[in-house]
């Protein structure tokens, strides 16, 4: 009997380690394991590249990792000693709020140290109204900046990712998108160093211009503390959107964006923090740069109806082309060990003269997964006269004068 109670307490002890969610670290060759989040991404920060995804494409909502966009833009369009007053409709935004009231005013600069460290959502209604008129207004300006951007399923209503619609839908982003707006603000962005010293910040305080009240921000983005070389970071959470996290990660010259959708509900805050970990734990092993140019591609190429160098013609002869790197040594792609990018030459089989010395003939093409990393052209070494009319008479009359007399009779 004894033995049957322990075998069946072995059995249940097996089917609860099963029911967990796998957290072994995979091979680095493949992908970065088991997830909690139900949508991620992650970018190579310098060029833009999804580097490996889970569902990255899916279209989920955001929550408050929408804040990124409501700063960068304010940092662009605003001045931040700008006078931001509250509104009836900003004073009644629902927690997590600073709790304004109708008619209180503050500095921009403040206001976005609340944005980004405490997430408040009047803030975000304040400066969304402050810079675009009114929050429809200002959801316009990042509807628009999204798609210079280049996402490619981004659809903004809200200036603090409180869940909601208008005619264009839903508030949505895919983990790709929010990646690349993530990358946005701290790489391509006139504003970026600022919106990186504002993330960074540990804590911020402040008053209305009034001096009626003073308020105090602490950052909620924990990743900062937990490791070296974090750039920048957004928590967000809604009911329907979940625990959502995006980040920005330097490490030995990378710098790798980290983007989670609806990566647990409540109980589960941590879970954010466990996956963003794991991604860049295989991110740091799998990824390294490589320099990728090859020797450069060299040919001759038949050129028809030209001029032979000492002078003669001929139907055909060959010229020399090079590939053209204009003093370019290194092609430096962030990649796996089993990544090779792809080398194209595009040359034609015949030339017809006349064709000049660095003219150019052809293309040689770098891709990576069909995607253009660098092209270069294939230019003629040396000049080749062609072969024409005048060319044919001067040379009838050169040998016509040059031509020896015969013996006289």
């Amino acid at each position: 009997m004894k033995k049957i109670v322990c075998d069946i307490l072995i059995c249940i002890q097996m089917i609860t380690f099963l029911a967990l969610p796998c957290r072994v670290q995979a091979d680095s060759s493949a992908d970065p394991g088991e997830l909690y989040a139900k949508s991620a991404c992650l970018l190579d920060g310098d060029s833009g590249r999804v580097l490996w995804g889970k569902e990255e494409s899916v279209a989920l909502p955001m929550a408050s990792t929408t804040k990124i966009m409501t700063c960068i833009l304010a940092l662009e369009k605003g001045k931040e000693d700008d006078i931001v007053t509250a509104s009836k409709t900003a004073a009644g935004q629902p927690k997590v709020h600073l709790g304004v009231r109708e008619g209180q005013r503050f500095l921009l600069e403040d206001l976005l140290f609340s944005l980004m460290l405490e997430s408040h959502n009047d803030a975000a209604v304040m400066i969304a109204e402050h810079i675009g008129g009114s929050v429809e207004g200002f959801a316009g300006m990042m509807n628009d900046r999204a798609a210079e951007i280049g996402c490619e399923d981004t659809h903004f209503v809200t200036p603090n990712g409180l869940d909601k619609e208008d005619a264009g839908g839903s508030h949505h982003t895919t983990a790709a998108d929010l990646a690349k707006i993530m990358r946005y603000c701290v790489r391509e962005s006139p504003e970026a160093e600022r919106f990186i010293a504002i993330t960074q910040t540990p804590s911020h305080s402040f008053s209305d211009l009034d001096g009626a009240q003073s308020y105090g921000c602490t950052n909620h983005n924990a990743l900062l503390t937990m490791m070296d070389g974090v750039v920048s970071g957004k928590t967000g959470f809604t009911a329907k959107a979940g625990y959502c996290y995006i980040c920005a990660v330097e490490s030995e010259g990378r710098l790798f964006i980290v983007s989670l959708l609806a990566c647990g509900w409540p109980n589960n805050k941590g879970y954010k923090w466990k996956d963003t970990r794991q991604i860049l734990s295989y991110a740091r092993e799998a990824y390294s740069y490589r320099n990728v140019l090859e020797e450069p591609v060299s040919a001759s190429i038949p050129v028809e109806g030209a001029v032979y160098p000492w002078g003669e013609s001929g139907a055909v002869m060959e010229t020399d082309i090079a590939e053209s790197r204009g003093g370019a040594e290194e092609l430096s792609l962030l990649l796996r060990e089993d990544e090779h990018v792809e080398v194209q030459t595009d040359m034609p089989e015949l030339l017809t003269a006349p064709v000049q010395a660095g003219e150019e003939v052809g293309r040689v093409t770098y891709t990576l997964y069909g995607e253009v990393c660098a092209e270069y052209p294939l230019v003629c070494t040396k000049d080749m006269e062609a072969v024409t009319l005048p060319w044919i008479m001067g040379r009838v009359l050169q040998v016509f004068f040059l031509r020896k007399p015969g013996p006289s009779v």
